[in-house]
């Protein structure tokens, strides 16, 4: 069976990690790993390496992001991956038995789209999510009604996938499958961290991952000086460790933001790509996490770690109890923050768990071949 997978950025390839070395151990399995995005981009950390240095094979390179963040350049990285899939599509249609593609960006919804002439096989992973401060959330329903197969992170997403797509049939609820690289892959201590990044986790530190609000375009300065106002205050107590935004709209706003507060700081690191063991890692010693990534949604919680989580690009996703939602406001995020250093419990039940996610979607490509 040959399995086509689709990975755009060092995010969707994190949480495809431990479900690609079981499709490329099975027998019954062959995998196609097709990579474009800002997994080519140099200005994004040529993530391309990562995927090779884990030792997997690449079928396919196709090289679709520009190199601006303004709506026109995104929109025309749409209209330039369509193209590009279009003709990869047609060469490959014969082989393909079913392509997974997963979550909500812009460059996989483009490629999917691509897909919907040739009447290919989609399995979608991570549908019937919303986050309503981005212009994800209408992209990854569309995916959804472009799809095949479903696999959904928890109950209530599939669900809202069933409503969608009007049918019962080829939706499973698998859980997160971030969350098995939890138990296959080997963490670093914070010793060979150190040695590799450069970095003391031995001192209080907050993880911050920030993206742009895709929806709310205008607003991403703003949003931006707030959370280095209230981190410039927290500096003083914690160490800062900074993962770079991903190739949206006004990315490049909050990059500068951060490169700013970065200047003459030396408690603040800027860290453009961990990679998964080295991200997770990061999470597993830091103090707590601050920023509004999914990963602080659905992964944070199996490592018993708070999050503050800004503004309304994460609104409408399903979160736990150890995550503080609040608007971007330099006296909230501070107050949160004062309010997690009071903490003494760790909660580690996490909703998205569902016992082995990979496992289970092995099992349903071998009940679909």
């Amino acid at each position: 069976m040959n399995v086509f997978v689709l990975t755009s950025s060092r995010a969707d390839y994190g949480i495809y990690l431990p479900l690609l070395k079981k499709i490329h151990a099975h027998h019954s399995f062959s995998l196609k790993l097709v990579v474009f995005g800002t997994h080519l981009s140099k200005f994004h950390g040529y993530t391309l390496k990562n995927i090779e240095t884990d030792g997997f094979e690449v079928s396919a390179k196709i090289e679709t992001v520009l190199a601006s963040d303004e709506e026109e350049s995104i929109a025309t990285s749409m209209g330039l991956t369509m193209l590009k899939f279009a003709t990869y599509w047609q060469q490959t249609k014969q082989e393909i038995d079913v392509v997974l593609a997963l979550g909500d960006r812009y460059e996989m919804f483009a490629a999917v789209a691509a897909s919907v002439p040739f009447n290919l096989p989609i399995a979608h992973l991570h549908g019937g999510e919303t986050t309503l401060g981005a212009i994800d959330d209408k992209l990854r329903h569309s995916m959804t009604l472009m799809s095949k197969y479903h696999f959904t992170s928890t109950e209530t997403h599939s669900l809202r996938v069933k409503e969608l797509i009007g049918s019962d049939e080829n939706v499973w609820n698998v859980g997160a499958l971030s969350l098995d690289n939890l138990s296959t892959m080997q963490l670093l201590n914070a010793e060979e961290f150190k040695e590799k990044f450069l970095i003391d986790l031995s001192i209080p530190t907050i993880l911050v991952t920030l993206h742009p609000e895709t929806v709310a375009i205008g607003k991403n300065k703003k949003y931006a000086e707030a959370t280095v106002a209230a981190l410039t205050e927290a500096s003083e107590t914690y160490q800062i460790v900074i993962t770079m935004p991903n190739a949206d709209t006004a990315g490049n706003i909050i990059r500068e933001e951060f490169l700013q507060f970065k200047e003459n700081r030396k408690k603040v690191i800027i860290i453009e790509n961990f990679g998964t063991q080295g991200y997770f890692t990061c999470i597993k010693y830091c103090a707590f996490l601050l920023g509004n990534t999914s990963s602080g949604i659905i992964e944070a919680a199996s490592f018993g770690k708070y999050v503050v989580n800004l503004g309304d690009r994460q609104k409408g996703r399903l979160s736990g109890k150890n995550v503080i939602n609040i608007p971007f406001d330099e006296s909230q995020i501070n107050s949160a923050i004062i309010k997690i250093s009071q903490q003494k419990t760790e909660l580690r039940d996490n909703l998205y768990f569902n016992g082995g996610a990979s496992d289970k979607i092995i099992s349903c490509l071998l009940d679909i071949k």
